[in-house]
């Protein structure tokens, strides 16, 4: 029998709102081609999707979720049929999730709602924001209320990312008068 996780209540555009997805996880030795996904919003693993996309891909509200070892690739055809694509993080300290997160938005052009599922803390969410997050089913023993204070820990980025694609310095007005921008080229 499959587990289904639910939250209440998640993070999404830096709001905290009810939530009436649920996550279907396949139980230990359970056949992704067999199990019944019920009617409803549900987000079904990569596994599940790939062995009934026949069935599944008549359903308005359906959603597929990414495990760290799976690539963005494998549904780049799908993209449209997904409400939402969520990324898994089995532990806090496996990242490989905010490189398909990246793929997704990047490269993919994914421009629906892409959330973070599994041991999702607060001090992950300004990181997986820059990426292309933007919901949280944040870990459920956690305050979702200060988590959502996550979001807010820096007000300025250095680096380019998905939601911000210049570098700080391309976007901070200089002073420098023009004969000195090229100091030390002939050194």
């Amino acid at each position: 029998m499959p587990n289904f996780v639910l939250h209440k209540q998640i993070i999404k555009h830096r709001e905290v709102v009810e939530d009436d997805w649920s996550v279907l996880r396949l139980a230990e030795g359970e056949a992704p081609e067999t199990v019944e996904v019920p009617q409803g919003r549900v987000i079904v693993p990569l596994a599940v999707w790939q062995a009934q996309r026949a069935l599944l891909s008549g359903r308005a509200e359906i959603g597929v979720w990414l495990a760290p070892d799976e690539q963005a690739a494998a549904i780049k055809d799908d993209l449209h049929r997904f409400g939402v694509i969520a990324v898994d993080f089995p532990k806090f300290s496996d990242g490989r999730g905010y490189s398909i997160a990246f793929n997704l938005r990047k490269r993919l052009a994914y421009a629906g709602e892409l959330r973070a599922i599994g041991d999702v803390l607060r001090d992950q969410l300004w990181p997986m924001s820059r990426v292309g997050f933007d919901a949280f089913a944040t870990r459920q023993d956690r305050s979702i209320i200060d988590a959502l204070k996550g979001l807010t820990v820096f007000s300025e980025t250095y680096q380019a990312s998905v939601d911000q694609p210049l570098p700080l310095f391309r976007r901070a007005p200089r002073g420098t008068p023009p004969e000195l921008l090229d100091a030390g080229a002939g050194i």
